[in-house]
């Protein structure tokens, strides 16, 4: 066998249907604690390691995507069909250990012979015993064995028992393999027609009579009896342990019903959102806490000049960005863990598929648009849960139109500057039809890129929501807190390091050329000269020239280069668009509090060319609804870069959402004074 696997070392490739095991076998061998991530995207990720030394096999390990036959049916299982017989970067596999679920046999055999019929060096591990054998069954690995030509061995998940039945097996075919050269294994060619099709399945069917048996009696089971208790085809309920699970069905009469089951559903979704928000705001606090001692403390340490302004406004607030997303994104994927490994997650998918489709979207989309109220970030990870690529995109394309929390600042702000004194429940119904109002934009936007989207959206469009619903279980809370941990570490590395450079960016625009002009010093504080002067540095700032630099495109909004700075420096992150204006405006007031000193300083606001007042009730609602539609947040841009594959989408994001939202500002503002509001 040709080999161009890494480090001349042997390849053993891990596969098997999605769920059929293999992650934990690998898991096992390598000493790792990982999960592969299986979505569709350009490429597909992969887990590889080198075997535990304690096994005394000199090896390379693959956790491959899983695949249900060597036919694949989209372009990323093709990918990964296609890495099979020579993975561009590792190789040729000399040997597959194939995983097949005990509970569904008679489907994954299929797999199986296929690999077997392309000249793969194959073991079989059958696992998911332990549902057989709830239902006083039993699969003989002997008679298997012989009708597969290969060695099959029964191992558990759970304990490990089996493993060294596997190591042996691995030993004595990598040492048949060395010394009985098989050839490189050949393109599987797909039975066409129906007639090899169905000689094909009667083959898994007689293999499957024959090894299974019942336990008690240690007699062969009859195929018709043992079908009675496997087979789903002719029951409503199609699950991962392949037979009706009676408690499973009594649940579903419920949360699968056309009323109580959207009905449950509402409210299981309400509560996931609202357990992300509230439960992630206090931690958010007090990561914003720490990370706000820590640039006083550096102020405090350091004398006042460019080093303490780098170290605090530039590093320290910097990777505060990135971390205050955290607790959303551990709160996030716990909850999804929680409801995936409930097995309600699929529930939900597919009570939500109908409306969704409507629009272009999936079943699986609903959750990262609930989500995305609360950060487009953890959100767009959580599109990894929709398989059709086009609709993933849509959705990843069309999550930055949710209000996330971040907004909610702003809005605060801009709300209670139009809301009479002492009546803030109105203030309540007006950001209740804010968030109503991006819902609906983000359905229109959703059915124009569908409309157009082979223009925008560049994927193949072979949408089908076929989904296998398992089992109610109790999620295991090792692997719930492991998934959780491996999400956000992927959010760190890959996000972290580019936010943070691009904050040193803007505050090197913000702090230089650092010309500060003379001003009265008279009758201020300590604490009141540093904002002043921060604010005079801001107004002579690279980045004020930019702003004053788009004056003309601002000027059609009914707003000026101070507004224009506060823009660009909420690209960071749209809640710094209220310290940006605190500090454009000189608040310097002590004896107020940061909001009320704000607004009086925004009522006093003029337009120093014409003398008008800055801020009406027509240019605030201009800025909502600019902030409903802009994408003002350049992390999510990096997370849809990393989630996309390229900067193709994102780049569309931002032009398209950004013109969205200058001309609906402009035609908002416009209008609005042509009717007299002002």
């Amino acid at each position: 066998m040709t080999l161009t696997h890494i480090d001349e070392i042997p390849l053993i490739s891990l596969v098997g249907s999605p769920n059929s095991g293999k992650t934990t076998l690998f898991n096992l061998l390598s000493g790792k604690n990982l999960k592969t991530v299986n979505y569709p995207g350009s490429t597909v990720e992969y887990s590889t390691s080198k075997i535990l030394g304690k096994y005394d096999i000199n090896a390379n390990i693959l956790d491959s995507p899983g695949i249900i036959s060597l036919n694949p049916n989209s372009p990323d299982e093709k990918i990964a069909v296609d890495s099979l017989y020579s993975h561009p970067r590792l190789g040729i596999p000399q040997l597959i250990i194939n995983t097949v679920d005990a509970s569904q046999i008679s489907r994954h055999l299929l797999l199986s012979l296929q690999l077997i019929k392309s000249k793969f060096n194959v073991i079989i591990v059958v696992t998911m015993n332990d549902i057989l054998e709830k239902k006083n069954l039993e699969i003989s690995e002997k008679i298997l064995s012989e009708k597969l030509s290969c060695d099959v061995i029964k191992f558990d998940g759970i304990n490990g028992k089996g493993i060294e039945k596997i190591i042996q097996a691995v030993n004595k075919n990598l040492a048949d393999i060395s010394e009985n050269n098989k050839g490189e294994p050949v393109k599987y060619k797909i039975d066409a027609e129906k007639g090899k099709l169905i000689d094909t399945y009667k083959i898994i069917e007689q293999i499957t009579d024959d090894v299974i048996y019942e336990k008690q009696n240690n007699n062969k089971g009859n195929i018709n009896r043992a079908n009675e208790q496997l087979k789903i085809v002719s029951t409503p309920y199609l699950g991962k342990n392949n037979h009706p699970d009676q408690l499973t069905l009594k649940i579903d009469k419920v949360l699968l019903h056309k009323t109580w089951g959207l009905l449950v559903f509402t409210l299981i979704m309400g509560l996931t959102f609202t357990s992300i928000f509230w439960l992630a705001e206090p931690l958010m606090n007090l990561v914003n806490s720490l990370f706000s001692f820590l640039a006083q403390v550096s102020n405090n340490s350091l004398n006042q000049g460019w080093l303490s302004s780098l170290i605090s406004d530039g590093l320290i607030s910097g990777i505060g960005s990135v971390m205050v997303f955290v607790p959303q994104i551990i709160i996030l994927f716990l909850i999804l863990g929680v409801l995936e490994d409930t097995g309600y997650l699929a529930r939900g998918a597919m009570l939500i598929d109908k409306p969704l489709s409507k629009i272009g979207l999936n079943g699986r989309s609903f959750v990262p648009m609930l989500s995305g109220f609360a950060c487009a970030i953890p959100a767009m990870l959580a599109t990894r849960t929709i398989s059709n690529r086009r609709e993933r995109l849509l959705t990843i394309f069309i999550l930055p139109l949710m209000s996330c929390s971040a907004r909610l600042p702003v809005y605060a702000l801009l709300i209670a500057y139009m809301i009479p004194p002492g009546q803030p429940w109105i203030g309540g119904f007006i950001l209740a039809g804010i968030y109503l109002f991006s819902i609906i934009s983000s359905v229109l936007v959703a059915s124009l890129i569908n409309k157009f989207r082979k223009n925008i959206i560049k994927a193949e469009d072979n949408s089908s929501f076929i989904l296998e619903l398992p089992t109610y279980k109790v999620p295991k809370i090792s692997s719930l807190f492991r998934n959780t941990y491996i999400s956000t570490k992927q959010y760190l590395l890959r996000a972290g390091p580019v936010i943070l450079g691009f904050s040193l960016i803007i505050w090197f625009l913000t702090f230089f050329p650092n010309n500060n002009p003379d001003f009265n010093t008279d009758n201020l504080t300590a604490e009141n000269l540093v904002q002043v002067e921060n604010s005079s540095r801001l107004e002579n700032s690279y980045a004020a020239q930019i702003g004053k630099a788009i004056q003309p495109i601002m000027t059609p909004l009914g707003f000026d280069w101070r507004v224009g700075v506060a823009l660009i420096t909420a690209f960071v992150a749209r809640e710094v668009f209220v310290s940006s204006l605190a500090l454009i405006f000189k608040v310097t007031d002590t004896d107020e509090n940061l909001q009320s000193s704000l607004l009086s300083s925004m009522r006093k606001a003029q337009i120093e060319d014409t003398g008008q007042k800055l801020f009406t009730p027509a240019t605030i609602l201009g800025l909502i609804v600019f902030f409903v539609f802009a994408l003002q947040c350049f992390s999510t841009l990096v997370v849809s870069r990393q989630e996309t594959g390229s900067w193709r989408i994102p780049i569309l994001q931002l032009i398209i959402f950004t013109s969205v939202a200058y001309v609906m500002t402009f035609t908002v503002v416009n209008g609005l004074r042509f009717l007299g509001v002002e």
